[in-house]
């Protein structure tokens, strides 16, 4: 009966994500005051979902990835090769004597992709395995990757942090992720269908928790509200934008399945923004900050919308095993 009713929620919380992501990000702005006390516990909720969403994946998934490596492949280049690509150029076109937004907007699309991804994938029957395989890659590559592609681009020389991004990643992504799959291996799947159904709702919760308080470390950049915030705003959210719409497009184009199209969707357009501030903040000027900062009030908007696009193309599918779910 429990699990009925959990799963009914859930589908409801489900329907209702493209209202609660921004909603959501709305709320952690204007409860700056009270939340941005609140950001150490990010890590802890990212780890509660990270175990909740891996607990139907299992270590055969992995082998598999690795074993057909071209939706990976193909993710890094969409993130690191292509990405970086069209934010230079977009940033280039509109604010041609402007290096720090350049600088900006550039860092903004070559940091990793975000580990908040993983939630999203999981909620919307995504392929587990790649979304985790490309997190860990990107995640231990990124050291490498995003200071020289920015040294490359426009002479920034930054040195990262690699063991506090490691032990972060570590914590929040890769024991809980390793906890999930002896659980799922011991059980022999079992506990996919007994215990995940039950922590799902309180994963959307924690989405709510995370949005919330990232909004209110985002509320101090909005106070000085200008016309080139608002062109910034608008240059960022279209290059996010066609993040996601690029991994979506590469999925169908080379007739993936619906798990490794939903993966890359999200994980091509998410990006790790938390990473991303830090870096800004410490080794660039304030201007450098602002366009990863916006980054992150249009990424949970833009997977809401995605999400909506995804459900469209496989309603169907979605349908047939909520009913099937509810009969059993």
């Amino acid at each position: 009966m429990i699990r009925t009713h959990m799963i009914r929620i859930n589908a409801v919380m489900e329907k209702w994500t493209p209202l609660i992501a921004p909603g959501s990000l709305v709320l952690g702005i204007l409860l700056a005051r009270w939340l941005s006390p609140y950001t150490g516990l990010v890590p802890w909720i990212f780890a509660f979902m990270t175990f909740a969403g891996s607990l139907g994946s299992s270590f055969g998934d992995l082998k598999r990835v690795l074993a057909r490596p071209l939706p990976l492949l193909a993710s890094l280049l969409l993130l690191h090769v292509w990405m970086p690509l069209v934010g230079w150029a977009a940033g280039s076109l509109f604010f041609p004597a402007d290096m720090y937004t350049i600088t900006g907007i550039l860092l903004a699309f070559t940091i990793p992709t975000g580990i908040i991804s993983f939630m999203w994938v999981s909620m919307f029957k995504g392929n587990i395995a790649v979304t985790l395989s490309l997190i860990l890659i990107d995640t231990f590559l990124s050291p490498f990757i995003v200071p020289y592609t920015l040294k490359i681009s426009v002479g920034a020389d930054v040195q990262i942090d690699t063991l506090g991004m490691m032990r972060g990643l570590l914590w929040m992504v890769v024991l809980p992720s390793l906890l999930g799959m002896v659980l799922n291996h011991l059980t022999k799947g079992r506990i996919k269908t007994g215990l995940g159904p039950l922590l799902a709702p309180f994963s959307k919760i924690g989405l709510v928790a995370v949005i919330s308080i990232n909004g209110s470390v985002v509320a101090p950049y909005m106070m000085d509200f200008d016309w080139k915030l608002v062109q910034i705003a608008l240059v960022i959210l279209l290059v996010a934008a066609s993040g996601y719409l690029f991994g979506l497009l590469a999925a169908r184009l080379c007739k993936w399945d619906r798990g490794i199209t939903v993966a890359m969707t999200f994980n091509c357009g998410m990006r790790n923004i938390s990473a991303g501030t830090v870096l800004a903040m410490t080794y660039f000027a304030p201007a450098v900050v602002l366009p990863v900062i916006l980054g992150s009030l249009f990424q949970q908007i833009l997977a809401s919308s995605y999400a909506q696009v995804l459900r469209f193309i496989y309603r169907k599918q979605d349908q047939a095993a909520l009913s099937g779910e509810i009969s059993t």
